[in-house]
């Protein structure tokens, strides 16, 4: 791993201010995301919607925060457009209630997926300072390596251990991989979740990795992290998890190597070969993970080809244009959250299964400009990190950027309640990294060191 700060131009003196309520928010709802699936799973399917409404409950005041205390100034531009989109989706809305394409419940929880956890996102990035964003990226950092050791222990237990069952389910309604290998989950009690859980951990792995260390501990657990990333990704069994991963890993070695300058490209090709020796123990150590994903990938090519997956879900299903209406057939109707509402069973996505399609489908014309809404962030989010990876000479800006444009334009985040949650908190650590760009994640004990 490297030795080396990712802004190598500049070490500005760390400022020990303390954590604001807006980060102490941001950080309980994380954790309520990442714990809510342990709950329902192993403790009561009925913790559910009191965790939700507890996480909603603090979402909705870190916007408050932001509000009150003028934050949001600090994100005028993108709170203008944000506030300009959130009243066409209620326009919008509202003539689908009137129209009779939904219904008031559809349209509350309609409104909650579309709209508060992208005000959660931009408010958090605007409220937060570097202690808050340094202290969120800690906290996170040890949930993965926390349940790194849990995901193993579920991948070498059978599908009808404790730890892979549900305390309501049973084994037939454990996913596996492929017979008797489970697909782990982690604490999450869908798949899905802990699928978008790894992909969001991935680029605050590389933060760590390239981070300025002082100290052997701090290698340590730069070191740590970035193992337990990698045997994460290996026995998750998720087809997305692995390559994304291997992209990402790929991603940081050579883009490491090309935006180092003068002494820290050494320190940097040290850090890389360090980083692929690692790699090579863990590849070596799992290989039966390994070759069962491979088994995996052999099984799903005999059913579809891996690019019409990927077209599928960055375009979507035939479905969503067969079955397209101008009106809609009501913005909420496709999360899993309608459905049990509806039908009390949460067993498959109403409309469609991949977001592309979702979107088009509950929102008719207003999901075009909800599509052409996320391609101008994502247009505008890479084009300002790759200024700022070249400025600060650090790959981690446009490698955080990939990844939060992964977010938005394929996580289920109109259908699935942790990939919802999860976005929210993609969102706010892409801003972060254009607010404090040199924020240091391993600061000095004396802050004029």
């Amino acid at each position: 791993m490297s030795t080396v700060a990712s802004h190598t131009h500049t070490h500005a003196p760390a400022r020990r201010s303390t954590l604001t309520r807006a980060g102490k928010a941001f950080i309980a709802v994380f954790l309520i995301i990442v714990l809510e699936g342990a709950v329902r799973k192993w403790v009561s399917s009925a913790a559910t919607l009191p965790m939700l409404l507890m996480r909603d409950v603090l979402a909705i005041y870190v916007i408050a925060y932001a509000l009150r205390n003028g934050a949001l100034q600090r994100q005028k531009g993108i709170t203008q457009a944000l506030l300009v989109w959130s009243c066409l989706v209620v326009a919008w809305g509202l003539m689908q209630l009137v129209a009779g394409a939904s219904s008031p419940t559809v349209l509350l929880i309609g409104l909650r997926f579309w709209l508060l956890y992208i005000w959660f996102g931009v408010a958090a990035a605007a409220a937060m300072n570097e202690a808050d964003y340094r202290a969120a990226m800690r906290v996170a950092a040890w949930t993965l390596l926390l349940m790194t050791p849990l995901v193993v222990l579920q991948h070498f237990s059978p599908p009808g251990a404790r730890i892979n069952s549900q305390v309501d389910g049973d084994e037939t309604g454990v996913f596996l991989v492929i017979a008797d290998v489970v697909r782990t989950t982690g604490t999450f009690s869908f798949t899905a979740g802990y699928t978008t859980y790894l992909a969001l951990m991935t680029p605050l792995v590389f933060a760590y990795a390239a981070a300025r260390k002082r100290n052997g501990r701090q290698n340590l657990f730069a070191m740590a992290l970035f193992g337990a990333f990698i045997v994460s990704s290996m026995v998750s069994g998720s087809r997305t998890a692995v390559t994304l991963s291997g992209l990402m890993v790929a991603g940081y070695f050579v883009g490491r190597l090309w935006l180092a300058r003068g002494k820290a490209k050494v320190r940097a090709a040290v850090g890389v070969v360090a980083g692929l020796l690692l790699l090579a123990v863990l590849l070596y150590a799992f290989r039966g993970a390994i070759e069962i994903t491979e088994q995996r990938f052999q099984e799903a090519s005999e059913v579809e080809g891996f690019w019409g997956r990927v077209l599928m879900i960055f375009i979507g299903q035939s479905v969503a244009y067969d079955q397209f209406t101008w009106l809609g057939s009501g913005i909420g109707l496709g999360s899993n959250l309608a459905t049990f509402a509806r039908t009390g069973s949460t067993g498959d996505f109403a409309l469609a299964e991949v977001e592309a399609s979702r979107i088009l489908l509950e929102g008719g014309l207003i999901g075009y400009v909800f599509t052409a809404f996320k391609v101008a962030v994502v247009v505008a989010g890479v084009s300002k990190s790759l200024k700022l990876s070249f400025r600060l000479h650090s790959v981690y800006p446009i490698l955080l950027w990939m990844v939060v444009s992964l977010a938005i334009l394929t996580w289920s985040a109109i259908g699935q309640l942790s990939a919802h949650g999860l976005l929210g908190i993609m969102l706010a650590f892409g801003l972060l990294v254009f607010r404090h760009p040199t924020v240091e994640f391993f600061p000095p004990r004396n802050p004029s060191a």
